[in-house]
């Protein structure tokens, strides 16, 4: 498996996914379908498949030009199966735990709703790869829009439950601010300043922070490390009154990111 960042929008990321023993890509989440016809014909590949995380418009808002652009040829598009009337040219809904064929690649839908509440990721086991869209970024975590703390953690969770080398590939060029943020309330985190210098210097040189690691970012990644004494005292000194549980000081600190 080979995969292509795509840029879209001011900061959003989509993903050209490539059997490269097939020459069969899927793109993750279209956000405006120009960029992602340009990506197929510089890779030369045969696009089959959109794989949609959730229906945000800035994931899923050049869905039905895409179709429309390389008709006759009819794309496979997945989505979450009860979130499947706000994804556009939906053919293919997808249960939590579903597997999904991609040429001869094989991956699995994982619901991890809070952001949205049909919020699914793809992750591909045998390739260590997993496709986070607004749940997992680098750095950080999505909005709860759709969902609150609880359920937001317990999606996290899933998702810093697959191995450790998985790399993960999120929606978002966010990773900068969100280093900046979590460094507020860890500063004597060392894997979070060596982490904050790397990705300097790849947006130094115009190049994405993506693919991080699941390891990375439960080092790294303050919404993955509500059990740390330094973050958790952090937070409480800046939030009045937070409990001392998990579920408390992470939502603490998707509040305290929310006016970051």
């Amino acid at each position: 498996m080979r995969v292509v960042p795509v840029a879209q929008l001011a900061d959003n990321y989509g993903y050209l996914v490539i059997d490269e023993s097939s020459g069969v890509a899927g793109i993750v989440d279209v956000a405006e379908a120009g960029p992602v016809l340009e990506a197929i014909q510089k890779e030369g590949v045969e696009l089959r498949a959109i794989l949609s995380t959730h229906h945000h418009y800035d994931h899923v808002g050049g869905n039905e030009e895409l179709i429309e652009c390389l008709r006759p040829q009819e794309l496979t598009v997945f989505g979450y199966a009860e979130d499947a009337e706000r994804i556009p040219g939906i053919t293919h809904p997808l249960e939590d735990g579903q597997s999904f064929e991609l040429g001869s690649l094989r991956g699995r839908a994982i619901f991890i709703p809070a952001h949205t509440r049909g919020h699914i990721a793809y992750y591909f086991e045998s390739e260590a790869a997993v496709f986070t869209g607004d749940t997992l970024f680098a750095g950080g975590c999505g909005r709860l829009f759709e969902g609150d703390a609880a359920q937001m953690r317990s999606s996290l969770g899933r998702l810093a439950a697959l191995p450790d080398e998985t790399k993960v590939y999120c929606g978002h060029e966010y990773t900068e601010s969100n280093l900046r943020f979590a460094l507020t309330l860890e500063p004597g985190n060392a894997r979070l300043s060596a982490r904050a210098e790397e990705v300097a210097r790849l947006r130094g040189d115009g190049k994405p922070s993506v693919p991080t690691t699941i390891e990375i970012e439960k080092a790294t990644n303050p919404f993955l490390r509500s059990d740390s004494a330094e973050l958790r005292a952090s937070v409480q000194t800046r939030v009045q009154g937070v409990a001392d549980d998990d579920v408390a000081v992470f939502a603490a600190t998707r509040q305290l990111k929310d006016n970051f």
